[in-house]
């Protein structure tokens, strides 16, 4: 199956390779491409199980999905991030 998700924060190539790497992790989800002019990531996934932990890791990395709630811990996440994917690039 295939997913697109809008996510928040989504500022740069660093935010984009820290959303990559840490999806390509996860057991079931593969083709992750990441749109950070569209703020938006799509993947394939083999269950709905897959697609739940899909929105969990975007979450807990300070990248929520559209339409939910942004906390300021989300958004001093999503800088970690960001600082993480441009370093390791």
């Amino acid at each position: 199956m295939e997913a697109k998700i809008i996510i928040q924060n989504l500022k740069c190539g660093g935010c984009a390779n820290t959303v990559t790497k840490n999806l390509m992790q996860l057991d079931g989800v593969s083709n992750v491409m990441v749109n950070v002019e569209e703020s938006s990531v799509s993947f394939e996934f083999d269950s709905e199980a897959n697609l739940t932990e899909v929105k969990n890791t975007l979450n807990r990395l300070g990248y929520p999905e559209d339409g939910e709630v942004n906390s300021l811990s989300s958004k001093a996440k999503s800088y970690v991030s960001c600082a993480v994917g441009k370093i390791s690039k």
